[in-house]
């Protein structure tokens, strides 16, 4: 996608999403191969099954690889404490995380070594070309949750919003994304693990999350890190990718799906280890909460079309339509064992924990208003873009009585500012609908906001994109 390329191009270019949805972009992020002055490269060469002894040239708290062929190989990686104990042999290749419209890349998740200078490396098959890239080991700083920031807005949809600290308390203002975000559509959410070790303190978290977002921006060449929330296993919930918690952000999480889901990934490694009851539950609340937002169920499935980022590394052709699990492991849409047995294994269980409390949502709408539409009372003067939207309740039923906001949202700082301006608001009436006037010359992002959808609290309409001229 070229700089000058605009949401309306990517619109119009675009495949088809969710069945009888509007199509949206298929590009999550471009690759943009950089380079973080802190990233530390060694080139390994061949791998295969007799451990590789790797002696690094700096301490580090984290290590990922990368290799030229085969694309999609089987790594795996352990590495020496600062008492000389070995780690287990954890997997240290090929996950699946890409941006849609991109090749699967042929690299590794990153793992958190604390402090390190010795790794052994072994694959079944071998694999050539391996680098190394290192992320040296700096100072322990404090525990950013001690003091945190929480991120906005807060709106409180189905049964209430969780605390989630703010993408400052990992990034800093030393670690912004490549590019603005783009937006989709939130129908769903897909469950990640991010292979890091386990055993890790709470302190140690942000320093985890940001090394992460080192590797998927400078060593994948991502636009941002690739999820767009992490959880800890102290039940911490974090922004992650910038745009707005609030947002339909796109991410880089499930490569063909990106489009139509947020990615929530939980820090550590699940394959034979249980998660913590305190993130079990800080996951069902901010999934039950960020679907409820926007309107989308937490039971049931759902009918999507795969984008190009299929490609590579998921069994669905690209254009192929794909039922999924409204709440879906990464491995039930791409060729992963991600999130780990025992975490997936407990989704059906997540699901009905969630359904239980955030019932079906409410659902908002906001579209052009007909031709022959009469302005409503108060209209401001001269000529006039009439907007019109319905509230309906969990059954479909109408919400009368319900106050509209039509918001403009404004985006700076590559998205790590994000801003919605309120531009007029609307009651429904008895069926449920509204209707607002705005000035004929108002462009720009819109959306349209309930905070009180009789009891199931705020609702988001999908965006409303400017009209073509």
């Amino acid at each position: 996608m070229g700089p000058a390329q605009t949401r309306r191009e990517l619109l119009a270019a675009a495949g088809a999403g969710a069945l009888g949805a509007l199509a949206l972009p298929s590009l999550a992020s471009a690759r943009r191969p950089g380079a973080d002055p802190e990233l530390v490269s060694l080139a390994v060469g061949t791998v295969g099954a007799a451990p590789r002894a790797v002696e690094l040239p700096v301490s580090a708290a984290m290590f990922g690889l990368q290799w030229r062929a085969p694309r999609a190989a089987r790594i795996e990686a352990r590495f020496a404490a600062a008492e000389g104990r070995w780690s287990p042999w954890v997997p240290a290749g090929g996950v699946g995380h890409a941006p849609d419209g991109d090749a699967p890349p042929s690299t590794g998740e990153p793992l958190w070594a604390r402090a390190t200078r010795r790794i052994e490396l072994r694959a079944p098959r071998p694999v050539e070309g391996v680098l190394v890239h290192a992320l040296p080991a700096t100072p322990a700083r404090a525990d950013a949750a001690a003091g945190p920031t929480r991120a906005l807005p807060r709106l409180a949809a189905g049964a209430g919003q969780p605390v989630i600290l703010a993408r400052l308390n990992w990034a800093g203002r030393h670690s912004p994304p490549s590019t603005a975000p783009l937006y989709g559509n939130v129908e769903m959410a897909f469950v990640h693990h991010t292979d890091s070790p386990n055993g890790y303190s709470a302190a140690e978290v942000p320093a985890m999350i940001r090394g992460i977002y080192v590797f998927h921006r400078f060593v994948n060449g991502w636009d941002d890190i690739g999820y767009n929330f992490v959880v800890d296993l102290y039940g911490r919930i974090w922004e992650a990718r910038a745009g707005g918690i609030d947002q339909s952000v796109i991410g880089a999480h499930a490569g063909g799906f990106n489009t139509y889901s947020s990615g929530v990934a939980v820090l550590g490694n699940f394959q034979s280890t249980d998660v913590t009851s305190q993130t079990k539950r800080a996951l069902a609340a901010l999934i039950g909460w960020k679907l409820a937002l926007h309107g989308a169920p937490s039971r049931g499935r759902l009918t999507v079309r795969a984008t190009r980022g299929a490609i590579g590394h998921s069994a669905f052709a690209p254009g192929s339509r794909v039922t999924l699990p409204r709440i879906a492991g990464h491995r039930d849409a791409d060729q992963t064992g991600c999130p780990g047995r025992v975490l997936y294994d407990d989704l059906p269980a997540m699901r009905t924990r969630i359904h239980a409390a955030f019932p079906q949502p409410a659902r908002l709408t906001l579209t052009a208003a007909r031709a022959d539409a009469t302005p409503p009372e108060g209209a401001p003067p001269g000529p006039l873009r009439l907007l019109a939207g319905r509230l309906t309740g969990a059954g479909g039923e109408a919400l009368a009585g319900a106050s509209i906001e039509i918001q403009q949202r404004s985006v700076t700082r590559r998205g790590e500012q994000v801003v919605e301006r309120t531009l007029a608001d609307a009651v429904t009436d008895a069926e449920g609908n509204y209707l607002v006037a705005l000035p004929a010359g108002t462009r720009g992002v819109l959306r349209a906001l309930s905070t009180a959808a009789g009891r199931l609290g705020a609702v988001l309409s999908p965006d409303l994109y400017p009209p073509r001229t």
